[in-house]
């Protein structure tokens, strides 16, 4: 692929995802959003209990709440116990003396205020422990990735850049830690390569000076901004995974467009690090040489082995 080529589909694609932003929430955005707002946020407490009963658990809730998204407890299994708390009203205890100050909301003023007066245990389930309807998620990339999932790793390796693949890191799909990322195990191709992408770009924008002078809002906006113009100049299919992941960090159209320069220049650079090689002369001469059998074709090693 030529710089000019390059240019042209970075700037191509970087239109398209203004476009997207500024079209609106879309509506696998919205169903997804209206599903997570029924999750709980755990406190640490209760994260230590879920973990140590469950360590695989990525997604837990109570009957109530998977009975509302349509799923359902399957049958024998076991609750993971945490601790809820219980508000209420404390009652006017006897040896306190209330004083009356007649005021215009003096019947609401004279209610007890709500108090944590305490914990119970309750139970609740992880996502692999029901079944039913499925959860609304957000769009998948898709498409073939032959070629440039190969080129793309060896570019992040020739960076100096060690990668993993671990389960651990659900529900996350990648984490890049300053010289390391770690992807999640048995993502499909495409997403793994947009996955890859994204996190690729956080090591070569955010890993320096710069880092101190953006937020996690902008930093977010630019990676993905990034896995979107790659992918969508190779041809995969991206649908609107990018518009609502950076809508999901609160980004938009302006922010995007303020990084405008940092993002086609970090997309142009992976691009020409992917792209394929023109074959030498030599190569060439090979390959119009006839011959009696065909060269056997070495398969490529399995991803985890790839980067052990």
């Amino acid at each position: 692929m030529k710089l000019e080529e390059i240019n042209n589909k970075t700037n191509e694609a970087f239109s398209f995802l203004v476009t997207a932003l500024e079209s609106g929430e879309s509506e696998v955005l919205t169903q997804y959003l209206n599903a997570m707002a029924r999750f709980h946020t755990y406190s640490f407490g209760n994260i230590m209990l879920i973990a140590r009963q469950k360590p695989t658990a990525t997604r837990v809730a109570g009957i109530r709440t998977w009975n509302s998204l349509g799923r359902f407890v399957k049958r024998g299994e076991k609750g993971i116990l945490i601790l809820a708390p219980m508000v209420g009203r404390r009652a006017q205890r006897k040896d306190e003396i209330a004083t009356e100050i007649e005021t215009a909301n003096a019947a609401e003023e004279r209610k007890a205020a709500q108090e944590l007066y305490g914990f119970r245990a309750v139970h609740v389930f992880d996502v692999d422990q029901t079944e039913g309807k499925e959860l609304p998620s957000l769009t998948d990339v898709g498409g073939d990735v032959s070629g440039y999932r190969e080129r793309l790793i060896e570019y992040v390796q020739g960076q100096k850049i060690t990668l993993k693949y671990s389960e651990k890191i659900a529900p996350a799909k990648g984490l890049s830690s300053g010289g390391r990322i770690t992807l999640l195990r048995g993502m499909q191709p495409a997403e793994e390569f947009s996955t890859l992408v994204h996190e690729m770009a956080h090591e070569m924008l955010h890993r320096s000076q710069r880092r101190t002078l953006t937020t996690k809002q902008v930093r977010e906006t630019e990676a993905e901004a990034v896995a979107f113009v790659v992918c969508q100049s190779i041809g995969l299919q991206t649908g609107t995974a990018s518009a609502d992941y950076i809508r999901l960090w609160n980004g938009d159209a302006k922010l995007l467009a303020e990084s405008l320069e940092v993002v086609q220049r970090t997309a142009a650079v992976i691009l020409g690090a992917i792209s394929p090689r023109p074959a030498t002369s030599e190569e060439a001469e090979t390959v119009n040489q006839p011959q009696a059998e065909p060269a056997p074709i070495a398969q490529p090693p399995a991803a985890a082995e790839a980067i052990a």
